[in-house]
């Protein structure tokens, strides 16, 4: 018999009623629009679609519960609404790599369509949804800007984009959609799916579901350990320490890649870097073997708890400082870290040792200086930071507010400049403030998007950003904004010694 439902208009039967709405809308019915970010979480909202007109997650809706219903997806809304979200999301830089967005979009519909209040509050509404590039106030300010358009120089604003992702990123309405190439939409119609399982083993199927139930994969769960910094402080009459713990860096889209037998492998970066998180991450070798052994295209996926048990994190560090700018950090061995820290603190001794956890990067978002600014910073009156790329931002942080000034050369497009900034004062005061991972003997715990601590909209303070305006090259702001925010939120918080400071 199976289920019948009414997807984007059309009359679809489900023979094997077990599945997830979203595993049939992106198997059967190739709608990629809907994306897999934590599936069966159920936790980051990027996976929404409409059911009868309201928003609902769909990797954890049973199609068995849908039978006679009708589902919408962002491809299925009406084509000028769709097209004036797009819009809208262009308007406010509300997009940066434009994975999260299509289910944004569907939530916020589902608002709109439903809401008698002018403006709607939304911060309930996008509890539901994480976004790790924006920050929350442009995707808001995108619901406001409903109906608009602005003029884009498509080459600037994706030069933009590019210098602050650090990886060729495009910007445009079809980007605010979700069509942005992300390997898992891109892999061929019949491509085989494979999965890490226990002891490094891939277990391959013909569906993602088929894969999982192979490598025996199992919902992630939440701890109820307490998290620890990993590193003791080390000795010394110090005038400032600081202790950070591990974190996640959750970029939206987990890792994967895909190749043809003989062919090149799809790039984990299809439209942006994850801010580093990916650039140690090669799935494409194993994609080029499995697919060389099964004479088939193989898309290689991970879960999003393959990704943070697998998945590099920012190296965690202790370290004390004098009044005069001396001082020793211990860090977590890390290729390149101790070059980086040496860019913005070369008066800091840097000891590195091996601590038993997941791999760690030099290549995440202003890994180790950022921190190591913050030291430096607190020995002034204020937080001014330089740097390496030679970006220049200062920061003050209070309860209200988050106040930024930059300047990053030639702006190129200011919106997506300021998207940029914004994303990055977000991500800096959630990791001081409330980011965390548990690590116990090595193992991380923590395997639920939500458990990372990622401030929601509803607690993230109002950011507001001024850019100068510059003829100087054109350099990265997002990062120094990053660091100087995470020295203003420290120091907001009158200097705790350990990160997240609660």
């Amino acid at each position: 018999m199976g289920t019948e439902l009414i997807i984007d208009g059309r009359a679809v039967t489900v023979a094997d009623d077990r599945r997830s709405l979203l595993d049939v809308l992106r198997t059967d019915c190739g709608v990629t629009s809907a994306k897999d970010g934590c599936a069966p979480q159920g936790q980051c909202g990027c996976c929404t679609v409409l059911v009868d007109g309201q928003a609902r997650v769909s990797c954890v809706t049973p199609v068995r519960r849908l039978a006679g219903r009708e589902v919408t997806t962002l491809d299925g809304l009406e084509p000028s609404v769709r097209e004036r979200w797009a819009q809208a999301f262009v308007a406010s830089g509300g997009s940066q790599c434009g994975f999260c967005t299509p289910g944004i979009i569907c939530r916020l519909e589902s608002v709109r369509a439903s809401s008698t209040d002018e403006p709607p509050a939304l911060d309930n509404p996008l509890a539901a949804h994480l976004c790790r590039c924006t920050g929350w106030q442009t995707i808001v300010e995108a619901y406001a800007a409903f109906g608009s358009e602005r003029e884009l120089d498509r080459d600037a604003a994706a030069h933009r984009a590019s210098i602050e992702g650090r990886t060729p990123q495009r910007v445009g309405p079809d980007i605010a959609l979700g069509a942005a190439g992300f390997a898992a939409d891109t892999a061929p119609a019949g491509s085989l799916v494979a999965v890490p399982g226990v002891g490094g083993d891939w277990h391959v199927g013909a569906s993602l579901t088929e894969a999982r139930e192979r490598a025996g994969s199992a919902p992630g769960r939440r701890t109820t350990t307490a998290a620890e910094p990993p590193i003791e402080l080390p000795d010394g009459d110090w005038f400032r320490t600081l202790r950070t713990s591990w974190v996640e860096p959750a970029p939206l889209e987990t890792e994967s890649s895909w190749c043809e037998p003989g062919g090149e492998p799809a790039s984990l970066l299809a439209n942006g870097g994850a801010f580093g998180a990916k650039a140690d991450v090669d799935l494409g070798a194993v994609a080029r073997r499995l697919a060389a052994e099964h004479g088939r295209p193989v898309l290689v996926q991970w879960s999003r708890e393959d990704s943070v048990r697998l998945g590099p994190k920012r190296p965690p560090l202790a370290a004390g400082i004098r009044a005069d700018g001396s001082g020793e950090m211990v860090v977590a061995r890390t290729p390149g870290i101790a070059d980086a820290i040496r860019q913005v603190a070369p008066d800091l001794t840097i000891r590195e040792v091996d601590v038993a956890g997941p791999p760690t990067s030099s290549s995440l978002r202003a890994a180790g200086w950022m921190e190591a600014h913050a030291l430096v910073s607190s020995l002034g009156p204020v937080d001014r930071c330089v740097s390496p790329d030679g970006a220049r931002a200062t920061a003050e942080v209070t309860d209200a507010e988050i106040v930024v000034t930059v300047d990053a050369g030639d702006p190129l497009d200011e919106v997506v400049l300021r998207s940029y900034c914004i994303g990055a004062a977000h991500m800096a005061y959630s990791l001081v403030t409330s980011e965390q991972l548990t690590v116990v003997d090595g193992v991380v715990h923590d395997l639920t998007i939500r458990s990372f601590g990622i401030v929601r909209a509803a607690d993230t303070p109002v950011i507001r950003v001024e850019i100068t305006d510059s003829d100087r090259p054109p350099v990265n702001a997002s990062d120094a904004v990053f660091a100087s925010v995470a020295g203003a939120t420290w120091r907001s918080r009158g200097f705790p010694p350990e990160w997240p400071t609660g």
